[in-house]
């Protein structure tokens, strides 16, 4: 998300609402500003499902994968993370040729093999991913002050890659970040708290 975001003014919709001027491409963007972006999330498989969708990103517009959100989730049996550290080769098959995701062998190899790491975990994902959110900050009050990566998510993106996950750079650990809430990127006048 930190590379889509453009402008530096917040945007009033028809509701009278400001709101971060990246949501305003489409009621798609708006309603995932709204309801999810910036809100913290918990559980194992719904972490996973963040992390294996920033990586699925990397390289496309977020867009992209909010449209192919429902097919990913059917695709990757919901995400829950010992079905798809089940999947074999008869699935990465089927992924390849599933025109409703992002058929990139990389990644879907990645996601696969993440989910492995994952159940393999000597604490919860959630909980591992949870121990990098830094101290709370004020919230920035232009786009120009959103960082692409911070310290924190430097520091999760190389515990991340120690434990064997794969796509999870800095930048892409700090999209995560952004996602789940474990900093709230939001514009200080945005109307969501």
């Amino acid at each position: 998300m930190t590379a889509e975001i453009a402008g530096a003014a917040l945007a009033a919709e028809s509701d009278g609402k400001l709101r971060c001027p990246w949501s305003e491409g489409s009621q798609l963007y708006r309603d995932y500003h709204d309801h999810e972006w910036g809100r913290p999330l918990h559980g194992d498989d719904a972490m996973f499902e963040r992390m294996c969708l920033e990586a699925f990103q990397s390289g496309l517009a977020w867009i992209t994968i909010l449209r192919k959100r429902p097919a990913f989730r059917a695709a990757f049996a919901g995400f829950a993370i010992d079905r798809v550290a089940a999947f074999g080769d008869g699935d990465v098959a089927r992924l390849l040729a599933d025109p409703g995701i992002v058929r990139n062998r990389a990644k879907i190899d990645a996601a696969i093999a993440n989910a492995r790491v994952a159940a393999d975990l000597d604490i919860g994902l959630d909980e591992l991913i949870w121990s990098f959110a830094p101290a709370p900050r004020p919230r920035p009050r232009t786009i120009a002050e959103v960082p692409a990566t911070t310290p924190e998510s430097v520091a999760l993106a190389k515990e991340l890659k120690r434990r064997g996950f794969r796509f999870v750079g800095p930048t892409t650990a700090y999209a995560l970040m952004q996602a789940t809430g474990m900093v709230d990127d939001h514009l200080a006048d945005c109307w969501v708290r």
